[in-house]
């Protein structure tokens, strides 16, 4: 299977992830697999090259597209293929910046390494200076989190529900107060201790409406 193709089915199993984007005023109207439009500070549409590592996982949340019970083609690509990929698009004008998520691909460490490998190759290698926004795998280490904070414009971890047990309604596989609470904390410290690093800061966002919470749980979070 081509990049392109492998693009194609990556990029649309990373639709539901959604990301805010706050600078330059760029837009595109380039029909390619992967060009997302975030939404600016000024209500402007800024294209990012949005895509997955792999839409391998071993979660089962309910929700998600790519959830390990599912049956259907599951694909990934290389750090060296995904930057090639994206500065092809950047460095047509397409694309203003990436957004890099990843389902779970043999382990957490493993894949997390393949995304921050990814930024490192595009910063380092390639000399791109330009916005780049990574997604912290839930479980991630610490370590992981810290370099991918040094390379990434902007990191997030979703924290998917408001409380412990919503989360267990739509998931088995994750741990709320060790894999996410835990890891939020974390990027909290990092960010204090290092301020150069994810600058455009660190985000979060929860699932609604897919487990029993109320507005009132949601509101306390």
């Amino acid at each position: 299977m081509s990049t392109l193709e492998k693009m194609q089915v990556l990029a649309d199993s990373a639709q539901y992830d959604l990301c805010d984007y706050v600078s330059h005023s760029k837009s595109s109207q380039v029909n390619l697999p992967g060009i997302y439009h975030a939404t600016g500070h000024n209500g402007c549409k800024i294209p990012l090259f949005k895509t997955l590592m792999t839409n391998k996982c071993k979660n089962d949340c309910k929700y998600c597209i790519n959830q390990s019970r599912r049956n259907f083609t599951r694909l990934e690509l290389s750090p060296e293929e995904l930057s090639r990929a994206f500065l092809h698009y950047y460095n047509n004008g397409y694309v203003n910046g990436l957004f890099l998520s990843s389902g779970i691909g043999d382990t957490i460490d493993n894949t997390m390494e393949k995304t921050i490998e990814t930024a490192r190759i595009l910063r380092k290698d390639y000399g791109y200076d330009d916005y780049i926004h990574l997604k912290i795998i839930p479980g991630a280490s610490k370590d992981s989190i810290k370099r991918a904070m040094s390379l990434a414009n902007r990191v997030s971890l979703n924290i998917e529900a408001a409380t412990k047990d919503g989360l267990s309604e739509i998931t088995s596989t994750k741990d709320y107060n060790k894999d996410i609470l835990k890891r939020l904390d974390w990027m909290n410290d990092i960010a204090k201790k290092n301020p150069s690093f994810a600058k455009s800061g660190h985000t979060t966002q929860l699932i609604v409406g897919a487990n029993d919470e109320t507005d009132l749980e949601i509101l306390k979070r």
